[in-house]
């Protein structure tokens, strides 16, 4: 009989909360099946290791990046806007995928650094139609990269400025302006 490809999504779930909340060490094999509710039996049929845990969270980070470039190339306020508004995080499945994926990449993982340099390609390459040159793509990055930054401060308890409503909207606009011809 075939396992449901939940206990899969379970146990990949395991592994990427445990890699959020405490980290790397934490995330043995072990704690993964306890944690996914599994036996260690379950958990080898569908990762036969840790790195195998890895290319799973991996290839969720490829899977989830396709359904984020297209809402970002289709949204109705233009992808400069969208994009921004999703680097806000807000717990998405992708948020918890680039987290824990991130925490891997902080200890030495090259895959892992590799997947969310490629994550990056692909937003880069939905919104460069949208700029002026490469410093203006560039620009969109880097605002977008302290967006998520100071929302991920304020997470830990140490506040960042992360606008919200009006204030987001104005400085979407202010990029906008700066970005385009």
């Amino acid at each position: 009989m075939a396992r449901p490809p939940r206990a899969r999504d379970s146990v990949l779930d395991a592994f990427e909360g445990l890699l959020i909340e405490d980290g790397e060490r934490a995330a043995t094999m072990d704690a993964t099946a306890r944690r996914a509710g599994v036996s260690k039996g379950g958990l080898l049929y569908h990762f036969r290791s840790k790195d195998a845990l890895v290319d799973g969270l991996i290839e969720r980070l490829r899977v989830l990046s396709v359904d984020d470039i297209e809402q970002i190339k289709t949204a109705p306020d233009g992808p400069v806007a969208a994009f921004m508004r999703t680097s806000i995080m807000t717990g998405s499945a992708l948020d918890r995928t680039i987290i824990a994926l991130s925490r891997l990449a902080q200890n030495g993982h090259s895959s892992a650094s590799d997947a969310l340099r490629d994550l990056r390609t692909l937003w880069e390459e939905a919104l460069r139609p949208e700029t002026r040159d490469e410093t203006a793509l560039q620009l969109i990055m880097l605002v977008s990269d302290g967006l998520y930054f100071n929302n991920a401060l304020a997470v830990g308890g140490v506040p960042g400025p992360v606008p919200a409503g009006h204030d987001l909207d104005a400085l979407i606009e202010l990029v906008r302006r700066a970005t385009r011809d």
